[in-house]
This record gives C-alpha cells, sequence and structure tokens, in this order.
C-alpha cells in the first residue's frame, strides 16, 4: 500500500533513494544533504555533481548552532527553506532583494537586484550563511566580497541554475577559502539549494553537530 501520512512518504522516498544508490562516497554528514537533494530534485545523476569544500557540513552546523542569519539571493529560495526550524534554532533567514533602495541602487549602479541584494546584506550581517539558488550575478558578487576580505562566510550554498554564468560563478566558489556546498555544472536552482539548508537545519534540530 501507498504511504498516505507525509512522514511515512519521505520515508519511504528516502528508503528508495538509498536503495537506488548503494554505496556512496559520501560521509555521514555530507549524506544526508545529498539525499535530500535527490528527493527534492527527483534526479540521482546529481550524485555526480555535488561537491563539499572546505569542511562545509561542521562549518555550517556551528554556524547554525551560533544563530547565524541565513541570507538568500530570491525570494523563492527563503519561501523554501523550513522555517519553523529555523525559528527554533534562533535562525533568522532573510532575503534583501525587495529592501528598500534596493531595486533603484541595482539601476543605478547597472546591477541585478539579487547582486545588490547580496552587496546589502554584507553591509548589514556579518557572519551569516549566504545561499544562491537562482542568481548567477549573487554568487559572483559574493565571490568577489570574499576575495577582497570584505566578508568571510561560513558556509556558501552555491546552487544557482541557468546557461550565463553558472558554472563559472561555481568554479569561481571553489576556489575560495571558505566552506562551499555546490552542483557542478548548469543544474542548481531554488529547491535544491532550499533542500540542502533544510537537511542541515533537520540536523540542528537532531543534535547533529560539531
Amino acid at each position: 500500500m501507498t504511504p498516505c501520512k507525509p512522514e511515512d512518504i519521505l520515508a519511504e522516498s528516502f528508503r528508495i533513494i538509498e536503495e537506488s544508490v548503494g554505496e556512496h562516497g559520501f560521509d555521514a554528514g555530507q549524506w544526508p544533504i545529498v539525499r535530500r537533494m535527490i528527493h527534492a530534485s527527483g534526479d540521482l545523476d546529481l550524485l555526480n555533481f555535488i561537491r563539499f569544500h572546505n569542511d562545509a557540513v561542521p562549518a555550517a552546523l556551528a554556524a547554525l548552532a551560533r544563530h547565524s542569519p541565513i541570507v538568500t539571493d530570491v525570494t523563492m529560495v527563503l519561501a523554501g527553506i523550513n522555517h519553523p526550524s529555523a525559528d527554533a534554532l534562533g535562525v533568522p533567514v532573510r532575503c534583501f532583494l525587495n529592501d528598500p533602495g534596493v531595486e533603484q541602487t541595482a539601476k543605478q549602479l547597472n546591477m541585478t537586484r539579487s547582486a545588490r541584494g547580496l552587496e546589502q546584506a554584507i553591509t548589514e550581517l556579518e557572519d551569516a550563511i549566504y545561499v544562491i539558488g537562482n542568481a548567477p550575478t549573487a554568487l559572483l558578487t559574493l565571490c568577489a566580497a570574499v576575495r577582497e576580505q570584505r566578508v568571510r562566510p561560513p558556509l556558501i550554498v552555491a546552487m544557482p541554475v541557468g546557461f550565463v554564468a553558472v558554472a563559472e560563478s561555481k568554479e569561481e566558489a571553489l576556489r575560495l577559502p571558505v566552506p562551499v556546498i555546490t552542483v557542478l555544472g548548469r543544474k542548481g536552482g531554488s529547491a535544491l539549494a532550499a533542500a540542502a539548508v533544510n537537511a542541515l537545519l533537520d540536523m540542528a534540530m537532531k543534535g547533529y553537530g560539531p
């Protein structure tokens, strides 16, 4: 019989993923994130594209433990994050895309709104997890700020999607001296980025930490 309860459906989905994947090279901290991303996308091929850089999982869990805010590039990523879990952990979740002045300043500086929103976040927050699920311009802006030592995020979830500057922005993120979780190439998107964050929030809620 097909499960009807949401928790049973999730458990059965995870069982099918585990069975389909079999042995893999991800460690105990990385696998729950990979599994959640596969579940969100229905794409087993993600196994070949997901990368963890600079102890990303322990760094992320440590940041959540000290209530570091989560900043998203677009509202779709913001909407996909498990806000009750974030609230329970005392972790603010922000998106600066629609903040006052962002659109006008973006036009004046010939920037995308998402890139300008990231700049606004960098000026206001010191210790934020940055989650990029849509805009490579936002990721490139963040990468430049890290190189210029204006910000040092405890984690970048680098998952913009599309065809223009997407793969290049992720490659640039992987050259940074900060923790990164990414999907190589053109794959990515709001659902994958939110899924990665939700897996981390779930791990933190269950006491899986540094």
